[in-house]
């Protein structure tokens, strides 16, 4: 019996899903991940853990660009909705400010004390105070862009179908472009997984908050990226949601990096002169 797509066991799911397993110096890159982001906070000029919401885990560290009326790159950190926080993800800063963006990097709820839709709430609702808050960081509150790994991936792309104007009175095109990398696109084989007991989802939060069964039909132009080194289901969801997306007449790009796996999918943000931040740049300034 398939549970999902081809798949027929646990195992199988879990080679796809499981990074760790197809990466074997994943500590490696945790530890650099980790050093990188210290790196920042102390090179850069930051404000950290600005409450953006109600919970105490509703903060944002915020990583000003040198001149006002900056555009505005959000980050949302990835983990599964289950692991890490903004602080081991300050490294995208050292990138993309010295390109005159200021930088958000997002903290929220992880699972199992949130539910992925929660989380989703709470990521609308940090695009809702930055609206509100941008002037006070050198940004321009119309230039706001959001960007995401692999849980963070699938949260931009949620954010892209948000109805802005009926659900938070904001122009329908508050984001004016968004960055997925790696973005886990599709819920449905997660419950099937080592996953499920951290995230404990349910049928009704996979269909909600699975962005390849929620294409929206108007929206932000995204940047879809993926690793040439990843595993296959995560190539084949970046392509697919690319495609679903153009199917509804959607703008955007997919970039498939060459040589890159999960976690190195990202470390291109965090040297400005590098591949990903040229092409994350010049993105924008398309979407503007």
């Amino acid at each position: 019996m398939k549970l999902y797509h081809d798949f027929t066991t646990q195992n199988e799911i879990d080679l796809e899903y499981n990074f760790a397993l197809t990466v074997p110096e994943v500590k490696d890159w945790a530890d650099f991940y980790v050093e990188q982001s210290a790196c920042a906070r102390s090179n850069l000029d930051c404000t950290l853990d600005v409450r953006y919401g109600p919970t105490m885990d509703e903060t944002v560290d915020i990583f000003p660009a040198k001149d006002p009326g900056s555009p505005v790159m959000v980050f949302i950190h990835g983990g599964y909705w289950y692991s890490f926080s903004s602080k081991e993800f300050s490294m995208v800063a050292n990138g993309l400010v010295g390109h005159g963006i200021t930088v958000a990097v997002m903290n929220y709820t992880l699972c199992p004390k949130a539910t992925v839709s929660e989380i989703t709430r709470q990521s609308r609702s940090l695009i809702a105070w930055l609206h509100r808050e941008a002037v006070n960081y050198n940004a321009d509150p119309s230039r706001i862009f959001v960007s995401g790994h692999s849980a963070g991936g699938q949260q931009v792309a949620m954010l892209s179908g948000t109805d802005w104007s009926g659900d938070y009175g904001l122009p329908d095109d508050v984001i004016k472009g968004g960055v997925a990398i790696s973005g886990i696109h599709d819920l449905r084989a997660l419950p099937y997984s080592y996953l499920q007991p951290s995230l404990q989802l349910t049928h009704e939060v996979i269909i909600r908050e699975s962005p390849c069964l929620n294409v929206p039909t108007s929206g932000p132009p995204l940047l879809i990226s993926c690793g040439a080194k990843e595993t296959s289901e995560i190539q084949r969801l970046a392509n697919e949601y690319h495609q679903a997306r153009r199917a509804n007449g959607l703008g955007g790009e997919l970039l498939v990096q060459d040589g890159k796996h999960h976690y190195s999918a990202i470390e291109g943000l965090n040297d400005g002169s590098s591949a990903l931040c040229k092409a994350v740049t010049d993105f924008m300034v398309r979407c503007e």
